[in-house]
């Protein structure tokens, strides 16, 4: 099962808690309050089975989720670099080898967009390119513990949003690739100014084995957050988790 979405109410202790701790300090906390509640969970579970300790577990990573929704600043921005800075080259990651990566092809691509939006025109490549570009030199976290940075090229994913007149109040962005990946995100990520439909990698064409057509950037989650081959979006109110979070990892994580 994914994990439950963040609940709305915030605990007031913890957001003025949160506020004050710097980024090494809230992912300490993060990996701290996780070990100690899971431990906790698993401690009052009457018999230890397979079956309670995966409800223990869920519950941990549902807590996990709302605390790191409580973190996050919609207006915070992640760190950006100097060009002399970036990672090259720059690592592959995916759930599949280097060079198992869809072929996509560009002149009969087109973006499937769907859910609360006011228009759903064809979205072809060459009109995604065409929307007002952004660069932004950003640190990609991966959540096997190494990290890389990088230099990406597109639109904002706000500017996209408004665009196809996407309902603010909606919950969850949802993304679909040609890969069979899916994961969503919440709406305030979604609008967040670095959030970035991204089709330009280091100077050139987004590359196949880094998201051919176009990937989403978005520096303030870990790099699973990141989706690569991207050919349908979704506005909405359901909660879709996605592909890792049907293995167990935290569906914010957020950094």
């Amino acid at each position: 099962m994914p994990s439950r979405p963040p609940h709305p109410d915030t605990p007031v202790i913890l957001r003025e808690a949160a506020g004050r701790l710097d980024a090494p300090t809230r992912r300490l906390f993060l990996r701290r309050a996780a070990g100690l509640g899971t431990l906790t969970l698993l401690a009052g579970c009457d018999v230890v089975d397979g079956t309670s300790a995966e409800r223990a577990l869920d519950a941990m990573s549902d807590f996990n989720d709302r605390v790191q929704a409580w973190l996050f600043g919609p207006g915070r921005l992640a760190r950006e670099y100097q060009a002399s800075e970036i990672t090259r080259p720059f690592p592959f990651n995916a759930f599949y080898r280097r060079g198992g990566s869809p072929e996509v092809d560009p002149g009969g691509f087109t973006l499937e967009v769907a859910g609360r939006v006011q228009e759903a025109p064809p979205w072809t490549l060459d009109r995604l390119r065409a929307l007002p570009r952004v660069s932004q030199i950003t640190r990609h976290i991966c959540i096997e513990g190494w990290s890389a940075i990088g230099h990406w090229e597109g639109a904002r994913f706000s500017d996209f949003l408004d665009r196809i007149g996407a309902d603010a109040r909606a919950r969850y962005v949802t993304f679909r690739c040609a890969d069979n990946y899916v994961t969503s995100i919440d709406m305030a990520t979604a609008r967040h100014p670095q959030t970035q439909l991204t089709f330009w990698f280091d100077g050139a064409t987004l590359p196949r084995d880094y998201g051919f057509p176009m990937k989403l950037r978005v520096p303030t989650k870990l790099g699973f957050k990141n989706p690569k081959h991207i050919v349908a979006i979704e506005v909405g109110d359901e909660f879709t988790g996605g592909y890792w979070e049907t293995y167990g990892y935290n569906w914010f994580s957020g950094l």
